[in-house]
């Protein structure tokens, strides 16, 4: 029997063998029609783990049989992605290329922006062609200029029918099922225990090929899956449910502010091997996202996490992990940042680039003086308290309010003292240009 996992032995090499994903590879799909041309363009794949992104772009280089690159955002840095845009750019200038070269960056919401940055140019320029996979949200984990440059392809959970196939294809062509006789009395549970991953599911049937004797049969039920996952909970999954669903969990828990749930899910996350920085990153977020003004602390104590995780290591690394996610589960929560900062973006992207008021312009050259730059300026700390009502927005756009305070004490406070300096509005709002007069 081979070593090598099921999931990866039955890794389709065509698309007639891929099994999933109907709406971007099915007859006249998009992602099949660009494969079948051979006129690939750059792309990212966004979907759960074991729907088939890796699977895709294996197919791509198979298929399109032009020079293949891959790299993972986990373990490379710029230099790597530097070396292998200089491979690419000269096979792209090669006499002997049959196409564009192809570049795939699996895990691409890893690289941090100067990684990401280092990709633009190329593919700009068209020195190659960049397909990514990741199982975060791209509007969030890629930089605005490279997505851009790549459309956004939405990979789904495999379906129950999918699954299915994909069950009925593994115990008739793989080889590791021959001599055993195999009968698939009930489903339920292993459909269950996939959760639409196919690589969940093949990685279960792996782990019942292995509990078997020489010749001895195997007859797939409920109990059977059940028994053997319980015998082994984390030997079909290192990554999926975990790094996917459990997630989800622990981070909904604490925004609900559940320490219990919290902390039992953090259990989880440790217990399946989860990557404590991956962990100790998404308390960052959500100490900004939702809980933000209404206790600035949490996100301290979230930054502070993640550092001193770097320092300590595992087991000890387990203990700031709980004390960050009770701590942030029991604090007041607000989402008022996260609406302020997502409603600024959609006024930009409606009103375009205003231009910045004279009087908040710099002057550093005797030209902008002369223009007005800076002129009227007043500056704050000149006067009462700190403060001096003057128009801070465009003056097109008069003074819309962006942050709506909400309901806990620190931000009744900030409330207080914002309707203090402006009057009726906890901001500028209804500022006009005569103000700074």
């Amino acid at each position: 029997m081979s070593y090598e996992p099921l999931a990866e032995r039955l890794r389709p090499t065509t698309l007639d063998d891929y099994i999933g994903q109907r709406h971007l590879v099915g007859e006249g799909a998009v992602l099949r029609h660009m494969i079948e041309s051979g006129n690939i363009s750059s792309f990212i794949l966004w979907g759960p783990p074991g729907v088939g992104k890796t699977t895709l772009a294996r197919i791509i280089a198979h298929q399109t049989q032009v020079p293949f690159y891959t790299l993972s955002a986990v373990t490379s840095g710029v230099k790597d992605v530097r070396d292998v845009l200089e491979r690419c750019k000269a096979d792209a200038s090669s006499v002997f290329s049959k196409g564009r070269p192809i570049l795939f960056i699996d895990e691409i919401h890893r690289f941090n922006k100067s990684q990401q940055d280092s990709l633009l140019g190329a593919v700009e320029r068209g020195t190659v062609t960049l397909i990514g996979a990741t199982t975060e949200n791209p509007s969030f984990e890629v930089i605005r200029p490279l997505l851009s440059r790549a459309q956004v392809y939405v990979l789904n959970p495999l379906d129950r029918d999918e699954l299915l196939q994909l069950l009925d294809h593994a115990v008739k062509t793989d080889k590791a099922f021959d001599g055993h006789e195999v009968r698939v009395e009930q489903t339920e549970a292993l459909l269950r225990y996939a959760g639409g991953d196919a690589r969940k599911l093949l990685n279960i049937l792996d782990l019942l090929l292995q509990s078997l004797g020489e010749n001895e049969p195997l007859v797939i039920t409920d109990a059977l899956v059940t028994d053997r996952l319980q015998q082994n909970p984390l030997a079909f999954d290192k990554g999926g449910e975990m790094h996917y669903d459990i997630i989800s969990a622990f981070i909904k828990s604490i925004r609900g502010s559940d320490p219990d749930a919290a902390v039992y899910w953090l259990a989880r996350l440790i217990a399946g091997g989860e990557d404590p920085r991956f962990i100790a990153r998404r308390l960052c977020i959500l100490a900004a996202e939702d809980i933000g003004l209404a206790n600035p602390n949490a996100l301290l104590l979230a930054n502070a996490t993640f550092d001193i995780i770097d320092k300590i290591g595992w087991p000890e690394g387990r203990i700031p992990l709980s004390e960050c996610a009770i701590y942030l589960a029991t604090s007041a929560k607000s989402n008022s940042a996260y609406l302020a900062i997502a409603a600024a973006q959609s006024l930009v992207q409606q009103t375009g680039n205003a231009p910045v008021p004279l009087h908040l312009r710099n002057a550093p050259t005797g030209l902008m003086k002369q223009l007005g730059y800076g002129k009227d300026y007043r500056y704050a700390h000149d006067y009462p308290g700190h403060f001096v009502r003057q128009q801070y927005m465009p003056e097109e756009l008069q003074h819309p309010q962006l942050w709506e305070p909400q309901d806990n004490p620190a931000e009744a406070q900030m409330a207080a003292r914002q309707q203090q300096r402006w009057g009726s509005s906890t901001s500028a709002g209804g500022t006009t240009s005569t103000d700074k007069n």
